[in-house]
């Protein structure tokens, strides 16, 4: 069994949770590392009774979250989201960006996401469309997993 490790600096994940597959996964490793979690959604996603975590309501407007978290991520802290555009804007802060599927966001590729993205916002006004995402799989979240464990054991100095 392993033990709980204290995370230095007082890092504190921040998800963008609005439809996040991999909340449970997040909550077992911010446990197991002794470090906050805030999943942060929509006041319409609101729950009676949420899973473990801070949850922090924000309200409906469209990139509501996206503000919350830019405005309160920190260096070292660490975001989930499947949201690019985010995920460039919190990079320069020194923030890490880790999507639900287990890709992280860094410097180095962050410019050619953020292209594709662009292009593919353009093929939509024109009316052109695109497949969306892939079904999100089991070996997604094992992918996620893994490196969600690097990213918070690299943060704890192991």
């Amino acid at each position: 069994m392993k033990n709980n490790v204290e995370l230095q600096r007082g890092t504190i994940i921040y998800v963008d949770a609005d439809a996040c597959p991999v909340k449970d996964e997040i909550t077992k490793e911010a446990k197991r590392y002794n470090v906050q979690v805030y999943f942060v959604t929509s006041i319409n996603n609101m729950m009676n009774s949420p899973s473990e975590g801070k949850w922090v309501y924000v309200e409906n407007e469209k990139e509501a979250a996206d503000l919350y978290i830019l405005n309160h991520a920190k260096k070292g802290d660490l975001v989930i989201t499947g949201d690019i555009g985010l995920a460039g804007t919190l990079l320069p802060k020194n923030v890490y960006v880790l999507s639900p599927r287990g890709k992280e966001y860094t410097e180095n590729n962050i410019g050619p996401m953020l292209e594709m993205r662009y292009a593919a916002g353009k093929m939509r006004r024109q009316g052109k469309y695109t497949k969306g995402p892939k079904p999100f799989k089991k070996e997604d979240r094992e992918h996620f997993l893994i490196n969600l464990s690097k990213i918070l054991s690299n943060l704890a100095g192991n």
